[in-house]
């Protein structure tokens, strides 16, 4: 019986299941079907992506990430986190501090006990004060690429926040023309503080609600600053009540609006190790 061991984690509530894949045993090019079966709640161990840990000659090791529906990710910042404690735990990575690759570039990652300070790729491409009609409403988005691309929505109240129809709405905006290729992830954000916001979100790929996601905190904190409305660092409240930290700089210059060094910081959690049966890694009988 061929038997994967993993470890099933979790970011603030974003779950994964990781595999050290240093041997090749998983082909990450053809494994598709392979995380679609492993990723169903229910069926399997269920997760919102997973993630393969590969060798890499000049940093500790690459990641292939992919979402539950199979699609391939350029970043992810909870499954980054967990990653980093990952290779931590298998000594992959020899001290507190490493870097590894991404499709978003390489990430740099620290080790605070079970917590884990990830240094976020560059965010680039942000545009303000979009306006889309979208499941029948207008909504006016802001818009940043944190690794992966996030649209944004303000809310004025946490009660609107908590009534907003995220799964409807987000998968709306998701598929808009205005984001077209790719589609992009969408966020419903409310400014408590100048020091805290609170922040749900639809991801692309997941194509639901999730109980976080870190480049989604990123991002919302990040377009909250570039109105001014927030200052550095800021305290993300997610979805699952599970908070993040983000630690960014603001700087106005000629070409417009620029962001220094971006850094996000929460737990990263194993929930337990295990091994995959290959009786939930094959497509059903008929």
């Amino acid at each position: 019986m061929n038997r994967i061991p993993f470890f099933k984690m979790t970011g603030a509530g974003n779950d994964f299941i990781v595999v050290d894949n240093r041997s090749g045993r998983i082909d990450a090019d053809r494994c598709r079907d392979f995380v679609r079966l492993v990723c169903r709640r229910g069926l399997s161990v269920g997760a919102d992506g997973v993630i393969l840990i590969e060798n890499d000659p000049e940093v500790d090791f690459r990641w292939r990430f992919f979402n539950a529906d199979a699609s391939e990710a350029e970043m992810c910042g909870n499954g980054a986190r967990c990653a980093a404690r990952f290779a931590s735990l298998k000594g992959i990575a020899k001290g507190p501090r490493m870097s590894f690759r991404t499709l978003a570039g390489v990430i740099g990652a620290e080790l605070l006990g079970n917590r884990v300070k990830v240094q976020m790729p560059p965010p680039h491409g942000l545009r303000a004060g979009i306006r889309v009609e979208a499941a029948g409403r207008a909504f006016e988005l802001d818009f940043l690429n944190t690794g992966v691309p996030h649209a944004a929505c303000l809310v004025p109240g946490g009660r609107d926040l908590e009534s907003a129809e995220v799964a409807l709405w987000g998968r709306a905006i998701r598929f808009h023309r205005e984001f077209e290729p790719a589609g992009t992830n969408v966020n419903f954000v409310h400014v408590r503080d100048r020091h805290r916001i609170a922040v749900r979100t639809y991801e692309r790929g997941v194509e639901g609600e999730t109980l976080a996601c870190g480049t989604g905190a990123m991002a919302c904190a990040l377009m909250a600053a570039a109105r001014e409305l927030v200052d550095s660092p800021v305290e993300v409240t997610t979805r699952s009540g599970e908070f993040l930290a983000t630690h960014f700089e603001v700087r106005s210059s000629g070409a417009g609006i620029e962001f220094g060094p971006v850094c996000l910081e929460g737990e990263a959690r194993v929930a337990y190790e295990a091994e995959l049966w290959d009786e939930t890694t094959k497509s059903p009988e008929p």
